[in-house]
């Protein structure tokens, strides 16, 4: 018996993995996180299968469901949205499950970041712009570590990712402002892959009304960082022509 923690993409149900879909649609037991992984993912499941939305079960519940599945020797296929390594709130269901000696696997997804990177049509690393990206929230609820405070890791000026802080918007537009400028380009992505996907872009000045304009309070990703709005920057050198390496020649497959 296994439980495999599966990363089921942004919203889109074709950005499953291969290997997510197979295990959706083999295990016997399908635990998913409620709204957030679209219905045509776990639609995957085998008729037979016991599937069980989570949203609203305690985390001793879904280990009960996985402890039942364990004594009946039946694999787990616990669906989260996007990847499960970014605040997938996996760490702690890996935690009792190691304790009670469960085996599990963790299969990657596409993450809501990557995916909404994707809507915009850019790249977050540009050759001389910016070649950081940092992963990061606002301190709401959950406090931040004190090196991670969004003034500490704004002195970089690398291009910033902001996961559950929409609400915080204008909180965050004060802390960056100092170090960013107000001209800054800065996009905000609601949804993203979801038939109601929703994009608003603007400067550090101005986002914070566009975002109450158009009403997003939630599963958004804030991106930061002039890679968002440049277009004067270094070609990179992996085309290059006197730049070489193992895999320049081309190579006909069939």
């Amino acid at each position: 018996m296994k439980v495999f923690i599966i990363g089921a993409g942004p919203g889109d149900p074709e950005l499953i993995t291969v290997k997510g879909a197979r295990l959706v649609s083999n295990c016997p037991v399908v635990l998913y996180t409620g709204s957030l992984v679209p219905l045509a993912v776990i639609e995957r499941a085998h008729p037979d299968a016991l599937v069980l939305d989570s949203s609203n079960m305690t985390l001793d519940e879904i280990i009960n469901v996985i402890v039942q599945a364990k004594e009946k020797n039946q694999d787990v296929a616990r669906v989260h949205t996007g990847d499960p390594s970014i605040f997938g709130s996996t760490a702690e269901q890996m935690r009792r499950l190691d304790e009670l000696g469960v085996e599990y696997e963790i299969v990657p997804g596409v993450s809501s970041f990557t995916a909404a990177a994707a809507a915009l049509g850019k790249e977050l690393t540009l050759p001389e712009v910016s070649q950081t990206v940092i992963i990061t929230r606002a301190e709401g609820r959950t406090p931040m570590p004190e090196k991670e405070k969004l003034e500490v890791l704004a002195q970089s000026g690398a291009t910033l990712t902001l996961f559950l802080s929409v609400l915080h918007i204008r909180k965050i537009v004060e802390q960056l402002l100092p170090f960013y400028g107000e001209s800054c380009p800065v996009a905000v992505v609601q949804r993203a892959t979801w038939p109601e996907q929703k994009i608003v872009t603007g400067m550090l000045s101005d986002i914070a009304e566009k975002v109450k304009s158009e009403k997003i309070s939630s599963t958004a990703i804030i991106f930061v960082g002039p890679v968002l709005d440049c277009h004067d920057f270094a070609d990179s050198k992996l085309y290059s022509p006197d730049f070489s390496h193992g895999f320049r020649k081309a190579k006909r497959i069939k």
